[in-house]
C-alpha cells in the first residue's frame, strides 16, 4: 500500500519495525532496502543490502539493487562489480 502510494518513508518506518522484530528473513529486509533506496536513504539501503548478501550471496535482486545504490552514490567502480555479478546470476535489468 505504501509502495503503491510512493510513500517510501512510511514504508521504511513500518518495515524497520518488522526487521527489528525478526531480523532473519531476507524478504522484509529487501523491501526495507527498496524503501530506503526510493526515499534516497542510500547509506541505509546499502547497509540492508549488504546484510542480505551476507546471508544469501546469490540473491540476484539484492546484487542488482546494491549496484544501483552504489551508482546513485557516485561509486561507479564498486557498482560495476555488483552489476556484473547480478547479470551473471540472471537478474533482469543488470
Amino acid at each position: 500500500m505504501f509502495f503503491e502510494a510512493k510513500d517510501f518513508t512510511a514504508a521504511a518506518r513500518i518495515l524497520r519495525g518488522l526487521v527489528d522484530e525478526d531480523p532473519q528473513p531476507v524478504a522484509p529486509r529487501l523491501l526495507l532496502a527498496r524503501a530506503y533506496y526510493h526515499s534516497a536513504q542510500l547509506g541505509r539501503a546499502e547497509a540492508e543490502l549488504r546484510t542480505v548478501l551476507e546471508r544469501d550471496p546469490v540473491e540476484e535482486y539484492a546484487r542488482l539493487m546494491l549496484g544501483r545504490t552504489l551508482e546513485r552514490q557516485g561509486r561507479d567502480g564498486e557498482a560495476a562489480g555488483q552489476l556484473r555479478i547480478a547479470a551473471a546470476l540472471g537478474a533482469d535489468g543488470a
